[in-house]
């Protein structure tokens, strides 16, 4: 079988979501892994496995990768947002900021961690399509923009904002009706999907808020999925963001701003091939210029929402090997102190990865092995059939492009603390996220007195 070599391959320096390994990946003079010039392995010997290690040069590459396309391809105004769900932190937010994006979040946690970690209010978006009474208010108080996607949060806000008070900043999201080629978990564009409104009920809708004081309707936002690698549905997605923008000026909407998400992929394993930031840009780009253009309406600021195709392939994660299982005739089993709880997405999604050992990364291939978790669930299984060198107890492996969804989908199941996050540049490592402790499970337990009572 072909032996997977990413650290090898020749890099797109300017589209680093085309990369299996991170932009500053490189072989020392021993042989061994490095990141952000730094050693992996010793990162694992200082801060422990299982470890998320994040490139900020391969993210900061990714920012203004957008940002440059966006000035080069539209000529109106435009906002890159980063889609924080991907991987929120406060270190992360501050790097967003210095960067120039804005941010959108999904919570009341991942509006504060966007706060604290200084990014303007006029430059959050807050989804959902279930927010709480806490999120909306939160979300009008900060004076953030707020995507309805739905009757409950127009009925919502109708009830939290006082009368005579600023309106609340909105933005409409609709349900545009594209499918694309994806897991069916992360289609979010196609008419059975729990986000959004639907076609036929965004004529009466604009009418109703129209009518609302509380509501000053500023864009509009459509979104058709995730990891896609696919050009053309998202110029049929202008076309109908075209159609929607057009009736909500024709009805009277202030309307400066249309969304038109993410989705963009990137390269997990050698088959996938994403396009490039920047060729995803400019179809974009060309294809509202000329929705707006066919339509006769003025340019809106365009926004778009990356998350993945920023920051997934500046992340690795490092696990230690653990225990093996032969089974002859049928596969190896290669344990590692990871699994499921840091990396939900193979059992989730079916997702796949890269991996190899940090410190022999150009060894010979001798065995293939499949690397299990281990948690307490036979589908723990975080990658199959891996050609490495002969591998031992206590080697160092690490999987590439789990910079997105890996750390913002990790649970505690088996009560197993979550893992720290290092971000590394120019040879220096910062901790950006402490390791949990056995203990820190513990804070929110509570125990009834009369469990405690003597019987």
């Amino acid at each position: 079988m072909p032996i997977q070599k990413p650290y090898e391959q020749k890099r797109n320096l300017a589209s680093p979501n085309q990369n299996i390994a991170p932009l500053t990946t490189e072989i020392d003079e021993s042989g061994k892994l490095m990141v952000g010039g730094c050693l992996l392995s010793d990162l694992a010997s200082r801060y422990g496995t299982p470890l998320y290690v994040i490139d900020e040069t391969g993210l900061r590459v990714s920012c203004k990768a957008y940002k440059e396309s966006l000035d080069k391809h539209y000529q109106g105004d435009s906002l890159v947002l980063y889609a924080s769900k991907a991987n929120s932190s406060l270190a992360i937010s501050n790097i967003i900021n210095s960067e120039g994006l804005g941010i959108d979040v999904v919570s009341a946690g991942e509006l504060i961690t966007a706060l604290k970690g200084n990014l303007s209010p006029d430059k959050i978006f807050l989804h959902g399509n279930n927010k709480s009474d806490e999120e909306l208010l939160m979300g009008y108080m900060n004076k953030v923009t707020i995507i309805i996607d739905n009757e409950h949060d127009v009925k919502r806000l109708s009830n939290l904002i006082p009368q005579n008070a600023d309106p609340a900043r909105l933005m409409l999201r609709l349900t545009p009706g594209i499918e694309c080629h994806t897991h069916e978990y992360i289609k979010t564009g196609h008419l059975d999907s729990k986000f959004g409104f639907d076609p036929e009920n965004l004529e009466n809708i604009l009418y109703k808020l129209k009518s609302c004081d509380f509501a000053k309707l500023e864009g509009i936002h459509a979104h058709i999925g995730s990891q896609i690698f696919e050009l053309n549905p998202h110029q049929d997605l202008a076309e109908v963001l075209g159609e929607s923008l057009k009736l909500a000026i024709e009805i009277g909407h202030p309307i400066k701003d249309l969304n038109i998400g993410g989705g963009l992929g990137i390269k997990y394993v050698n088959t996938d091939n994403p396009p490039t930031i920047q060729s995803w840009v400019e179809t974009v780009a060309h294809a509202i210029t000329k929705s707006c253009s066919d339509k006769k309406i003025h340019l809106p600021r365009l926004i778009c929402e990356p998350g993945r195709s920023l920051i997934g392939s500046s992340g690795v994660t490092l696990y230690k090997i653990g225990s093996r299982k032969k089974i002859p005739g049928i596969r190896t089993y290669l344990a590692v102190d990871g699994g499921m709880s840091d990396n939900p997405r193979p059992i989730t999604y079916q997702s796949k990865y890269s991996a190899c050992l940090v410190d022999r990364p150009l060894s010979p291939t001798e065995e293939v092995v499949t690397v299990a978790g281990k948690h307490c669930e036979s589908g723990d299984v975080l990658l199959k059939d891996l050609a490495i060198p002969r591998s031992s107890n206590g080697e160092i492996l690490v999987f590439f492009a789990t910079g997105a969804y890996n750390a913002s989908m990790s649970s505690n199941y088996n009560r197993i603390p979550k893992p720290a996050t290092v971000l590394v540049q120019n040879g220096h490592a910062d901790l950006i996220q402490r390791r949990e402790l056995s203990e820190d499970l513990l804070r929110y337990d509570v125990v009834p007195d009369r469990l405690l009572a003597v019987i």
